[in-house]
């Protein structure tokens, strides 16, 4: 008998080896479709992370990469994915739900961004390290509470990419959506924060063509830079707008429906209408109706916690 149970378990065990197999294939391609599918939010990301380096001296730049992207992929593979599976299997409805909190809080940091810089106020320009580890440890808690929020959108992109094949498939390809989303998202960031070094190492060079485009690149990349912050504070208002108006019509009831349908509808015409670059202007339409409702929303938000006393307690 347990020579017998044992074969019988080694059969499983092949069938299994075979199965996982011939599903490899499969969850590649779902993984693959999932990522293209969320890389309007990875574009996003990779633009609003640079600017949490702002003020952070050179070598430790990379250290603190490395920190947030292995913030995010614990965010994904730890908080946001069992999350995701269980919602999208037990509680559907809270999804949406969920994503408009994380819509809203995305919209909030962009707009105090906003604000922040129209009031004219100007914080500490002191690199982060000379202000103590504790500065370094609050650069990173908020870029990973950021990306959370950015994370989350991508994760639930992606299993609505891949939500009709099996639990395991499921499983197997977001694993695989975590791990090449953080990898490309912060590869790129570390690559923008150490450009500059590269455009050293290039001026040093005997060719005179690599020193020119070395120089090129080291009086760039504080530009490049400052334009990649710009653009991580309308993105965040982007896709907090975006997340607010998609899913407050995700349960396809009642008026809620209409701000995304009037969006989409505008969006449709436009692109009709304007030929060969009617599929950017769209777009460009939609992208931007996100970002007024993101700004709305997230001045709101900050207007009612400006509203709000908080006392501190003194010793």
């Amino acid at each position: 008998m347990a020579i017998g149970g044992l074969i019988g378990l080694l059969d499983d065990i092949a069938a299994l080896a075979k199965l996982s197999a011939a599903s490899l294939d499969d969850v590649s391609a779902a993984a693959g479709r999932a990522t293209v599918k969320a890389a309007g939010v990875v574009v996003d990301d990779t633009a609003v992370t640079p600017q949490y380096l702002q003020g952070v001296t050179a070598e430790r730049e990379l250290a603190i990469v490395k920190k947030i992207a292995l913030g995010s992929i614990r965010n994904k593979l730890i908080f946001i994915l069992p999350a995701a599976l269980l919602l999208n299997h037990f509680l559907p409805a809270l999804l949406p739900i969920i994503l408009m909190i994380g819509g809203t809080y995305l919209a909030f940091e962009g707009a105090e961004k906003v604000w922040h810089k129209l009031s004219g106020t100007h914080g500490d320009d002191k690199p982060a390290v000379e202000k103590g580890p504790e500065a370094e440890k609050q650069i990173v808690s908020g870029a990973v509470r950021t990306d959370l929020i950015l994370s989350a959108e991508i994760m639930v992109i992606a299993l609505a990419t891949v939500s009709h094949q099996g639990f395991w498939s499921q499983l197997a390809s977001l694993v695989v959506v975590a791990f090449v989303i953080t990898l490309l998202v912060y590869g790129v960031v570390a690559m923008l924060v150490r450009m500059d070094d590269f455009g050293l190492m290039l001026a040093q060079r005997d060719s005179s063509g690599m020193q020119k485009l070395g120089r090129g690149l080291v009086t760039a990349m504080p530009k490049v830079l400052a334009t990649i912050a710009v653009v991580g504070t309308i993105a965040m208002l982007w896709v907090g707008g975006h997340i607010l108006m998609v899913n407050l019509g995700a349960d396809g009831t009642g008026w809620f429906n209409a701000p995304y349908e009037w969006v989409h509808h505008i969006e449709h015409g436009i692109s009709e209408a304007t030929g060969t670059l009617g599929g950017l202007l769209g777009w460009s339409f939609n992208t931007l109706c996100s970002a007024v409702i993101g700004f709305l929303v997230g001045s709101v938000v900050v207007g009612v916690l400006h509203l709000i006393p908080f006392k501190k307690a003194h010793a």
